[in-house]
């Protein structure tokens, strides 16, 4: 498991202009006169770029990240990381600086604090309900900074901000702990450093101390030049490496005369312990121990893999393609003595052979043949192919087609909700339950964002297993691969830790059913037998061939003796440690635990969390910070796994608006012109076309309270064909918020900006960003931008290319909303009146008109309507194919899901509000 920090210091500039190429109003014209002074407008662009970034430079230097230090003590594998950052102001008013880290998802925060004018402003661990209760009282005397919530694809981020006075300075201080896990042989801490300024004093220190010795260690700093690799200082010796990285101010610089930094990328440590095949290593501080066991020389355990892959309609386009690609690399990597069976589903099911195979090399190379062959198509039954996988295992048990010592597993890959057979999910997780009986391993992976997560993590764990995210993005085929990497080689069965009864108490799970190569097992407790001179420690598990015991004894006083006196040593390491595998061991349990077990089980991991200040997913940390003679409260949270989860920011930038999803949200219209919109708390979605002529003005959203309007022009194609329905698609957009002074206009040729008396054309054939106090925007060439108008929305514009001697077709644009919780409930218009949570009753689904298309009756604002299942595209990730999203078709122009009709939505102007 990967240890990851990033922290990134964000300074507030009135106005910041970054592109690889920004055109002038004037510069357009010249563009447009003649091909040859192309390269007149990029040195006339260059001048503009360099004098601004001039200006720029000295604004952001009235803000000045002084000094940065992030020290990590590791002890035993249980990491304590502590990141100090000193910033001044030197300009001659108030500035307001941020403070944002990105840490691992597995760490807790343990400690924050704030030093400004002398006075330190420490956070404090409580309930979340007591937190969330403090911050909404809060809120209503309009004393908060704002929920610190937000998280990334690995990491979580932790922000907050604070004014400084003229001539004053603040330091943070963020503090966290957490448990290294071995991931396919290492550990490994990723620390992101991107401070995007030159800093005076900037420092990273790395102590680690393993008592077992280090077997090898590795750091690489992957912006660094080959010739500044020697900044970086290694020095392992024994059981201590120490890891130091400290450049100065003209080692930081990217040349020697400008201002720009080098420090933007990963620092990277990995490394590993000694080993062999024995207990482990047993650590012993103040009446706590530790013990890590990952032996080493044995022999693998033969494996029995179903894999169940869901091949229903939302899986087609690229996520069909990778699951394809992955599964054949895997089947291609499998052992000759491990056995292998594959069902794929859609609202049917299909055993390839109808049995189970040894991985022989022609039966491998049939199966891939099997594989590349899957394509998407139909509605998602989960039920049953997870059922007729664990009979297939039985079955093939019963023929004695598999070897006695083995290890059997299910993974399942899926990227929807049932919706087919049996859709209940609580009835699905106690079927597998009841029929893999303790026998199997159920691993869930849930492929992108349409998952419920919740759902496959409950029926993984109740099964022996664990449930991961496969991210649509293009290494979604890697992440496949990696986990299975992960479980790719048993090496030990029914492993039991046992220790001396009555001197051992409040131990964590001593009984684990695998060990995987490359991972580890920890287990940790307390030492209640005070007159104890020996901690025995005895493992019994079965190898590949063989019953196995090892057995380790610790003299106590000897233990303890040995680990306090290293420097490295923060204190009360074992007991922290005991302390936070508890709670993410119980934080596991309580998951698929009942009612009761469940009130008990949350009970004891307040205590904990509370007890020794730990942010975890039932606490929250309370910070109140100085803002100009009066005291502003906000509360950092720790996320659920699916609050984790969060669309990408398409433009490959931060987006400075933290958006959490439950469920994916759908309010976006692309194509011709097809509407999605989310509903039932976004677990299904509704979509609707509108016909229109080419020219009309439909306006998109409207907010009055906010003066906030996007309207859509709708183009036609290049020929209109007698009797044929003509397709129109959006070919412009407007977009105006009256408040902030700012209007933007996206064509597909060209995107403008007006802002007050200022007027700039980006092109679409080159990359570039703008961002200003009030609104900022962010160009992918010839892809998408993003559009964001201070705290109040975030928009995707995606741009469709066809081939311009295209007969018919012609380019057009699609918008999607990414965040609109900022404006008002007065929002409306064609997406707007949707913003809101949309209910609707679906019954009496039957067979449609079409095949494969069930029709179903729906009841939504009052009115029933006929709807027909389907599917959309939606092209953020995958602009050429898009990505398939399941809806609820609504006929004849949404006709009573809409409020009104289509003619209602029409405007004069591109930047007309509906309510004028």
């Amino acid at each position: 498991m990967k240890a990851m920090l990033s922290f990134l210091l964000l300074i507030s500039i009135p106005a910041l202009i970054s592109s690889d190429f920004i055109i002038t109003e004037a510069e357009q014209h010249k563009q447009s006169d003649h091909a040859n002074t192309a390269s007149n407008v990029l040195k006339q662009a260059g001048r503009t770029l360099k004098k601004r970034s001039i200006e720029e430079h000295g604004k952001k230097m009235d803000l000045e990240l002084h000094a940065m230090k992030i020290e990590s003590k590791v002890t035993s594998r249980f990491a304590h990381t502590v990141v100090i950052s000193q910033v001044l102001n030197r300009a001659n008013v108030s500035k307001e600086a941020f403070f944002e880290i990105e840490l691992p998802k597995t760490a807790f925060i343990t400690n924050f604090s704030m030093t400004l004018d002398g006075v330190t402003y420490v956070g404090v661990v409580k309930e979340k309900e007591v937190a969330q209760k403090q911050y909404q009282q809060a809120v209503s005397r309009g004393q908060t900074a704002g929920l610190v919530k937000a998280s990334g694809r690995k990491m979580e981020k932790f922000k907050v901000s604070v004014n400084i006075g003229t001539k004053k300075k603040v330091i943070f201080e963020l503090t966290y702990e957490e448990l290294l896990k071995r991931h396919l042989g290492a550990y490994e801490m990723q620390i992101r450093v991107k401070p995007q300024q030159l800093v005076n004093h900037f420092q990273i220190d790395v102590h680690i101390f393993e008592p077992q010795g280090i077997a090898f260690l590795n750091v690489d700093a992957n912006f660094l030049t080959n010739n500044l690799t020697s900044i970086v200082k290694n020095t392992t010796s024994g059981t201590k490496a120490h890891v130091s990285f400290k450049p100065t101010l003209q080692q930081q610089r990217k040349c020697p005369d400008c201002h720009e930094t080098i420090l933007d990328g990963d620092f990277i440590i990995k490394y590993d312990v000694n080993r062999d095949l024995s207990a482990g290593s047993v650590q012993i501080v103040n009446g706590y121990f530790v013990h890590h066991f990952a032996p080493a020389n044995l022999a693998r355990i033969p494996k029995n893999v179903i894999f169940v892959i869901d091949h229903s309609g939302s899986m087609s386009g690229t996520k069909m393609h990778q699951t394809n690609e992955a599964l054949v690399k895997i089947l291609g990597d499998m052992d000759t003595k491990d056995h292998f069976g594959i069902i794929i589903f859609d609202d049917t099911i299909d055993t390839w052979k109808g049995t189970i195979f040894q991985a022989t090399l022609e039966n491998v190379i049939e199966a891939k043949k099997f594989v590349k062959s899957i394509s998407a198509r139909g509605g998602t039954n989960i039920n049953d192919p997870m059922v007729s996988a664990v009979r297939l295992l039985d079955k093939a048990y019963q023929d004695k087609q598999l070897p006695e010592r083995s290890v059997s597993m299910i993974i399942l890959l899926t990227d929807g909700h049932p919706n087919s057979g049996e859709s209940d999910p609580t009835r699905i997780q106690q079927n597998v339950k009841n029929a893999a009986n303790g026998k199997y391993n159920v691993y869930c992976l849930g492929f992108g964002y349409d998952v419920n997560y919740n759902f496959l993590e409950k029926m993984a764990l109740e099964n022996n297993g664990v449930a991961r995210r496969i991210y649509e993005d293009s290494d979604a085929p890697l992440q496949l691969q990696g986990f299975y990497d992960e479980v790719a080689n048993p090496l030990l069965l029914d492993i039991e830790f046992q220790y001396p009864e009555n001197a051992i108490s409040e131990s964590t799970q001593a009984n684990f059913k695998h060990l995987f190569a490359g991972s580890e097992i920890v287990v940790a407790g307390k030492i209640v037998d005070n007159s104890l001179d020996y901690l025995r420690a005895d493992v019994v598990a079965k190898t590949a061939n063989e019953n196995l015991t090892l057995q380790a004894e610790v003299k106590v006083s000897e233990a303890e003796n040995i680990t306090q006196q290293q420097q490295y040593i923060f204190g009360d390491f074992t007991e922290r440690l005991w302390a936070y595998l508890t709670i993410q061991q119980l934080l596991e349990k309580r998951i698929s635990a009942e009612t009761d077990e469940k009130k008990n089980l949350t009970d004891r991991i307040l205590e904990l969390s509370l007890k020794y200040s730990f942010v975890t997913t039932l606490t929250s940390m309370v910070v109140t910070k100085p803002e100009e003679n009066k005291n502003n409260t906000f509360v950092a949270d720790k996320p659920s796994e699916d609050e984790k989860v969060t669309r990408p920011s398409f433009s490959g930038y931060s987006m400075g608006v933290s958006s959490r999803f439950q469920r994916p949200v759908y309010s976006y219209v692309d194509s011709d012109p097809h509407f999605i919109i989310s509903i039932n708390d976004r677990s299904d979605a509704i979509c609707f076309n509108i016909d229109g002529k080419p020219g009309a003005i439909l306006n998109v959203v409207t907010d009055p309270s906010t003066d906030f309007v996007v309207n859509g022009e709708l183009i036609g194609e290049k020929k209109i064909e007698k009797n044929v329905k003509m397709n129109t698609y959006f070919g412009k957009f407007g977009i105006v918020n009256t408040q902030m002074g700012v209007k933007v206009e996206v064509s597909t040729k060209m995107i403008t900006v007006f802002h007050g008396v200022e007027k700039i054309i980006f092109p679409w054939s080159s990359t570039a960003s703008l961002t200003k106090e009030s609104f900022s925007i962010s160009i992918v060439k010839e892809k998408n931008l993003t559009l964001t108008m201070g705290d109040d929305a975030t928009f995707v514009i995606v741009l469709h290319r066809v081939w311009k001697n295209h007969p018919l077709h012609r380019d057009f644009l699609g918008f999607y909303t990414l965040d609109s919780h900022r404006l008002s409930n007065r929002t409306h218009g064609l997406l707007g009146q949707f913003y809101r949570e949309v209910n609707a009753e679906i019954y009496n689904i039957r067979p449609g008109l079409d095949q494969g298309k069930p029709d179903a009756t729906m009841i939504v604002k009052g009115h029933k309507l006929r709807v027909t299942r389907g599917y959309q595209k939606d092209y953020r990730l995958d602009p050429k194919r898009g990505t398939n999203i399941p809806c609820w078709f609504v006929h004849y122009n949404g006709k009573g899901f809409i409020d009104g009709i289509p003619t209602d939505y029409v405007v004069t102007s591109l930047f007309d509000s509906l309510y004028s």
